[in-house]
Order: C-alpha cells, then structure tokens, then sequence
C-alpha cells in the first residue's frame, strides 16, 4: 500500500521515501529514529484525508549512508525532510515528529516557518533529547545525558535484545482498563507492531547507534518564537522522553497545545493511532491549510 519513491538530499545521498497516495491536506512525518509509515497506521492510510510522504533515515531502510560520515546531524535530518516536500511537490505542509523526530521537525520549522502549517510532536523534545531520558525512574537530572550516550552506544550488542524484548510483549500491546474510556477503545495494532518490529530487526545496529549518538548531541532549541500551531502528545510513563520535559517545552511556545496520556509509554503512534489522527485532524483546523 502507497508507493516508494527515491528523492536527492541537498548533499546529494539517495533517500527512500514514501507516499500514501492519498488526496488532502499535505503531511510529512519525521519519524522516530529507524521507523517506517507502519508506524502511523491510521495517518498513513490512504483514506485518513492527509496526504502523507515520509522518508527512511541516512544508512536505514534501503536509504543510503551519506558520502560524508559526519553527516548524520539533525541538521542533516531536516534537510532531509525538506527534500522529500520538495520532491512531492508540497509547498507548505503539517509536519509530525516523533522521538527524534521531534528534534528534526522543529529544526526545519524553524529554518522554514513559511513553509510549515503547523507541527504535531510525539513523544519528544526540540534539542537536548538525552536529557529527558529515564523521567519516570527517578533518575537524577544530571545523570540523565550520560546515561543516555552510554545507551546510545551500547545499541550495537543491546538493539537486537530490545527488539527481541518488545516482539515477546507485543500480546500484552492492548490499552490498559484503567484508562480513560476513549483511549481504552483503541485497537491493539499487533500486525502494524510486529511489522515495524521485523524492520528495526534487520537495522544495522551499528550504524544506528552512530545514528543515535550523532542526534543526542543535538542542543535544547529556544522555540518560543514558535508562530505555528504546535500540539504536543506525551506518555506519562515514557522513559525516553519525560512528560515533564515536554510540558515544559509546550509551555514556552504561545498557544500551544499539550496531551500527557496516563500509563502511556514511547510508541504513542502504534499504540493509540486513532487518536493520532484524531489530534493531527484538530491540529490541521488550526492551521491555515483546513
């Protein structure tokens, strides 16, 4: 469903994208670090009324590693997710983040305010993701960053038992009873978890941990210039990005929107999509693009 297409960076790396081929509003995800479109199940149908483009990272999913090795900044990222928009003839368009994503999605939004509608960030923080590591375990703020670069490089012997880990809890993915009503409804979404995990399997972990490393040296941004309707989903028990951190990044930024799901953890977009696209839907009525 939908169709890849390759798309130049500006340092000229090829990049395999890809588009619903749905007809709307205009939508680019920045996704978390190694995630596909599996990842949004219900804004990337092709009957959501987005149309929706997103891109696999630098050395991920059939996209190649740059020429440069350095390369591999956010920077190079937001770059990145203009090429795509440009490629797919998208002027202006909603951008979603998620995770690292978030980081990429702001530093291009804020490159090129003219060319973003609005901004949806899941699950992450514009700049000093590190930092907003290990939230719910207590962990002491000034120990957060180190222990998030010592994670980062550990991926190459740890990814593949994280993904072996997340694959034996995939029976245990349906919401938790002791949530609100609405979010208790939604599907599991087993087929779109198990499909994203099979991809983070064959990732070069390696590679993914330069990745990473790279994208954790990433500053924390100033946003509060933020022109654009901004909305901010977070899980409360979400040990890679910390509600608290992103609330008080949402709190910066005039008007904007923020949602702390409780007993949600990181993969927010598998596991309530139909409030994804509930939330992008309301964003998108905010902006000038409905």
């Amino acid at each position: 469903m939908g169709r890849v297409f390759e798309v130049s960076a500006v340092d000229g790396t090829s990049l395999r994208a890809w588009t619903n081929e749905g007809t709307g509003i205009p939508v680019v995800i920045s996704n978390g670090l190694g995630a596909s479109q599996t990842a949004w199940p219900t804004i990337a149908a092709p009957d959501s009324g987005f149309r929706v483009v997103t891109w696999n990272h630098r050395g991920l999913g059939g996209s190649e590693r740059p020429a440069r090795a350095e390369a591999i900044r956010v920077q190079d990222f937001a770059a990145d997710l203009g090429a795509v928009m440009t490629s797919a003839d998208m002027e202006r368009a909603l951008v979603v983040g998620w995770s690292f994503g978030v980081n990429a999605a702001f530093e291009f939004a804020l490159r090129e305010p003219d060319r973003t509608a609005g901004l949806l960030a899941v699950a992450g923080v514009p700049g000093g993701s590190l930092r907003a590591m290990y939230g719910p375990m207590q962990m002491p703020r000034t120990h957060r960053e180190p222990a998030g670069q010592i994670s980062a490089q550990l991926l190459p012997v740890t990814g593949p038992w994280l993904t072996m880990f997340a694959a034996l809890m995939s029976s245990r993915y349906p919401a938790e009873p002791s949530q609100a009503h609405a979010i208790a409804q939604e599907a599991a979404q087993v087929p779109a978890v198990r499909s994203m995990l099979g991809e983070f399997a064959a990732h070069d972990w390696e590679w993914y941990s330069r990745l990473a490393v790279a994208l954790g040296e990433h500053p924390p941004m100033d946003v509060a210039s933020t022109s654009f309707p901004v909305t901010f989903l977070g899980g409360r028990q979400d040990s890679v990005t910390a509600s608290e951190d992103i609330q008080a990044v949402a709190a910066t930024i005039q008007g904007a929107q923020v949602r702390i799901l409780p007993g949600a953890t990181h993969l927010l977009p598998l596991k309530f999509p139909v409030l994804m696209l509930e939330e992008l839907r309301k964003l998108a009525r905010r902006s000038d693009l409905a």
